[in-house]
């Protein structure tokens, strides 16, 4: 298995554009018309993972499957969300 480079908590701005490979437990997941958004935690905070099937439909169908409390590790790259759509949280 390929080692995690970053903790979810570790995760800043400065990461935009790096390829991250993270692991951790399902918090939460969400279908919103095809896309999958998955909260994945571990012991130092949380990162949203995007599951977009244009670009990969294998990952994508994956990602239907999961539930809470499932354990997985991503590969993946960090990106900003769109303008209008942050989180203060």
């Amino acid at each position: 298995m390929k080692p995690r480079t970053h903790m979810c908590g570790q995760l800043r701005a400065t990461d935009i554009g790096r390829s991250v490979h993270v692991m951790g437990w399902v918090q939460r997941r969400r279908d919103h018309g095809g896309l999958v958004f998955v909260d994945l935690r571990d012991r130092t905070g949380l990162v949203q993972i995007v599951f977009n099937p244009t670009v990969n439909a294998p990952a994508h169908e994956q990602a239907q499957q999961l539930r809470q409390e499932f354990v997985i590790a991503v590969t993946g790259t960090v990106s900003a969300r769109p303008a209008g759509m942050t989180n203060p949280h």
